[in-house]
């Protein structure tokens, strides 16, 4: 079942999907089986155990684990407002009632797949886009997909605890995960490419493929960290047995959270959709994990003991590419075939 999932992995080199991939499918014990195959970019150096991948969204877990890490310790509520953690959003009588859950949760109606950067070039400005721009639909009514709650959530990581967002992952999940090459501050030689750019005017390698993150500068809860494929194999592993947070504060945020809306959503976590699912129908319905626009995947099932990770630069050399859905989806489908 091995080679069959190296199969599906490597097939996605040969059409052209991405120029390079990691993957991994493991249990409470580790990794049963991984594989590197394929290029940095395209005519570059074979991808190998020490490439960084550019994780995109899978970041937004990680910064969802140091929230429930936050709210563990009592430092930080569920039912805390944006009104009473941020700058400006008190004055702001759509945002201002806004809670920790509801942003974790994508049901804050903020908006999603907004290029905030193409007409706010400074971190100021964007960040004053955010709080400014009247939400599209009413919170608690919709899943909406939103990077903008995420970078807020980092900001509201910052603003209790005094300490910037990088520290705080380290500190709270990467250190205690044993993550020890994961980093929003990558060394360019090591990373795997991303798109070549026409905003940049450069192939894109070793910096955040998300503008707006580019934009924000510093470190953001939605997006720019990257890391080797062992580290997210550690991630999973600790998921998996429990390593990181209290096993009820561990439930919580994978618990599904938005019964009779459109989208399974825990704490930060995806769940997996009855339709629709982007790792198809083999994980169970208590499974959970993440995706990334970079084409990057983190998924756990607790109930078949299994992890899976998925680590391409699907961008490269652009953004249009069509096939990492059929990839994804074909690739978990394999992974849990070998648990059962």
């Amino acid at each position: 079942m091995g080679d069959a999932i190296a199969g599906v992995v490597e097939r996605g080199v040969a059409e052209r999907v991405f120029s390079g991939a990691a993957w991994s499918v493991g249990d409470a014990s580790g990794p049963i089986t991984r594989g590197f195959t394929g290029n940095r970019r395209w005519g570059g150096a074979a991808v190998s155990e020490d490439s960084l991948w550019d994780l995109a969204s899978v970041t937004k877990p990680i910064v969802g684990l140091v929230v429930m890490a936050l709210v563990e310790r009592g430092t930080l509520a569920l039912t805390d407002t944006l009104g009473a953690l941020l700058p400006g959003y008190a004055a702001r009588p759509d945002k201002t009632g806004l809670t920790v859950a509801q942003l974790l949760t994508h049901t804050s109606g903020l908006p999603g797949a907004t290029p905030l950067w193409r007409t706010h070039h400074t971190r100021e400005d964007l960040l004053a886009a955010i709080r400014d721009t009247p939400l599209p639909a009413a919170p608690g009514t919709r899943v909406e997909y939103s990077s903008q709650g995420f970078i807020l959530l980092g900001l509201v990581a910052e603003a209790v605890t005094a300490k910037p967002l990088d520290a705080l992952v380290r500190e709270l999940v990467t250190d205690p995960a044993g993550m020890r090459e994961t980093t929003f501050t990558p060394d360019a030689e090591r990373a795997v490419s991303t798109e070549e750019c026409a905003w940049r005017g450069r192939l894109v390698t070793g910096q955040v493929h998300d503008e707006n993150a580019v934009v924000l500068g510093a470190p953001a809860g939605h997006a720019g960290l990257f890391a080797p494929l062992a580290d997210l194999e550690r991630l999973a592993r600790a998921l998996l047995t429990g390593g990181l947070l209290r096993p009820e504060t561990h439930a919580l945020m994978t618990a599904p959270h938005t019964d009779g809306l459109d989208l399974r959503r825990g704490l930060g976590w995806q769940g997996r959709d009855e339709v629709g699912s982007p790792v198809g129908t083999g994980p169970g319905p208590r499974s959970y994990g993440h995706t990334g626009f970079t084409g990057t995947s983190l998924w756990i099932d607790p109930d078949a003991g299994a992890t899976m990770v998925l680590l391409t630069n699907r961008v490269h050399p652009t953004r249009t590419a069509t096939g990492i859905e059929g990839v994804r989806r074909e690739f978990h489908e394999r992974a849990m075939q070998r648990h059962r």
